[in-house]
């Protein structure tokens, strides 16, 4: 009996300790990674981000792609603000956007945005993340921004301005925007999570961010010359930011995994207060390695990397596809159809680090390509 019990035992034990995994700054993307991410704008009415605590079961299996996107993770070395910024290791390009991060042991960093930079950094993750983990990060004052004429003419007119000085002051010459960041960071569940390309073992981020803007005005009037400053300005008072608020709060709740096969972020959903989705989901389309992905790598041949001037395509199988080569910011570089093979001329272009990606009727694949 007494054997029986221990047995017992140790199957509970087991079964409540599964899925608990630790994500570690080793599974996160590094430079050369590639991820494909999908979003569902309509999610099925039967996704719900669900309840906290381990052994979660999360079935998004009925997740379908609205809109594609590609991130490409690179050396900030070879991006076109490399040079306003130091501490960073790594840089995401997304739709031609340019993040800016510091990953360490300890937390990824984001310390701008293309050519914005952050008075101070701010925590996009705090690591080691493992179950029941509770941070908050701030608050820190991330934008400082001094606006002068006549860029503020374009959106604080003199009408606008009579109003807020009851009358003393026709025109705006300079604005301080500042903006600062409270978040706070909970792993509050953990199971198994189920998404279009397979099932994995996840810890689910719940982050509540709070955004405070402060708008101080320096007014004056243009006949006597006289003005004064407005401080902590509502942003409502101002006609073009009338839909926005000094204070505002988002709730985001995020799968990660440490599985190796895929990247550490597979779903992405922004909510309410009350944990109702928000307009729709993001969620991880294709790993680094899938059957369609390796069929893809297996079916072209691409040759010579690094290359010089001349870079050659071939199909083993006669397919036909498309290609897209972007630089390293994501920019278009050249785009063409072709049939069997083909070869293409770099000549002029700048040495560094370019993505070709190649689109069939079967699927997508990137590949990273040097120029030397």
């Amino acid at each position: 009996m007494r054997r029986r019990l221990l047995v017992t035992m140790c199957i509970f034990i087991a079964v409540n300790t599964f899925s608990q995994i630790t994500v570690t700054d080793a599974n996160l993307v590094d430079v050369g990674d590639v991820i494909y991410q999908s979003y569902d704008d309509m999610p099925s009415s039967t996704i719900s981000v669900g309840g906290s605590g381990i052994n979660q079961i999360w079935d998004f299996s009925l997740l379908q792609s609205s809109i594609n996107d590609t991130l490409f993770f690179v050396d900030p070395a070879l991006t076109a603000f490399d040079s306003l910024y130091s501490n960073v290791n790594l840089s995401m390009i997304r739709s031609g956007s340019i993040s800016y991060f510091n990953k360490t042991s300890s937390g990824l960093y984001l310390y701008g945005l293309s050519d914005t930079v952050f008075n101070n950094p701010v925590t996009f993750y705090p690591l080691p993340l493992t179950y029941n983990l509770n941070f908050t990060d701030g608050p820190v004052l991330a934008i400082d921004t001094v606006l002068t004429n006549p860029t503020l003419l374009s959106f604080i007119d003199s009408a606008t301005v009579s109003t807020i000085t009851n009358g003393l002051a026709d025109k705006v010459d300079t604005a301080v925007i500042l903006t600062s960041y409270i978040s706070d960071f909970m792993i509050d569940a953990s199971g198994t999570l189920t998404i279009p390309i397979g099932s994995f073992d996840v810890l689910r981020l719940k982050t509540i961010k709070h955004i405070v803007t402060d708008l101080n005005i320096y007014c004056s009037n243009s006949l006597t010359q006289s003005g004064s400053w407005v401080y902590n300005l509502p942003l409502s008072s101002i006609p073009l930011l009338s839909n926005f608020s000094n204070n505002q709060v988002e709730y985001k709740y995020e799968w990660l995994t440490n599985d190796a096969s895929v990247g550490f972020l597979l779903v992405e959903a922004v909510v309410d207060s009350l944990d109702n989705i928000v307009g729709g989901v993001s969620f991880q389309d294709l790993p680094f390695q899938t059957e369609v992905n390796t069929l893809l790598q297996n079916s072209f041949k691409v040759y010579p990397v690094p290359t010089t001037y001349r870079l050659t395509i071939e199909s083993k199988e006669n397919i036909s596809a498309d290609l897209i080569l972007r630089d390293v910011n994501g920019k278009l570089i050249l785009e063409d159809q072709f049939k069997s093979s083909t070869t293409l001329s770099l000549e002029g272009f700048s040495k560094g680090v370019y993505y070709l990606t190649l689109t069939t009727k079967d699927g997508q694949l990137t590949k990273k390509v040097i120029l030397d």
